[in-house]
């Protein structure tokens, strides 16, 4: 009875490891993780009528909006395919992010490119700056040397004449 119990489980575990590693559970696994999740798209949605982000907006036209995204959800569809199925329908401004492409590449091209010129700039001015604070620091140092006036250097001997 023992090795009948160890038969059966040992053909449960290799029916499973079977059924685990075929193409159609792999299929589904990949269907799976390619599906949508409605709070993927809720969070890169803008309600078209109030222009808020979906996962705020109360108006009736974001019950809509949320009820037609479950409806693409549960046909299956990715979120590409489900941005692109609202674009079709609502038009470019349902998107939280503008697609990058014409004049909106824009913005995602200006503030990497305004954030590499700053630094740029600073790398070729500071060593400069840091030149002309270090002369400007040696200078009194380096004008101590001159003689005085014949006239200051009499008062300078009377002062220090007093004090003594």
């Amino acid at each position: 009875m023992n090795r009948r119990r160890q038969r059966a489980i040992l053909g449960l575990l290799s029916a499973a490891v079977l059924l685990l590693g075929s193409p159609l559970t792999q299929a589904g696994l990949a269907a799976a993780k390619s599906r949508a999740s409605f709070l993927q798209v809720q969070s890169d949605v803008m309600c078209v009528a109030c222009h808020e982000p979906l996962a705020v907006a109360q108006s009736p036209e974001a019950f809509s909006e949320r009820a037609y995204i479950r409806q693409l959800i549960f046909q299956g569809l990715t979120k590409s395919q489900i941005e692109k199925n609202l674009v079709a329908n609502y038009g470019p401004a349902v998107l939280a992010k503008p697609p990058a492409n014409g004049f909106n590449l824009v913005i995602y091209i200006l503030p990497p490119a305004i954030l590499i010129v700053g630094a740029a700039v600073l790398v070729y001015t500071l060593p400069k700056w840091r030149r002309r604070s270090r002369l400007a620091a040696a200078e009194p140092m380096a004008g101590g040397s001159k003689a005085l006036d014949p006239e200051d250097e009499r008062r300078l001997r009377e002062d220090l004449a007093r004090q003594a």
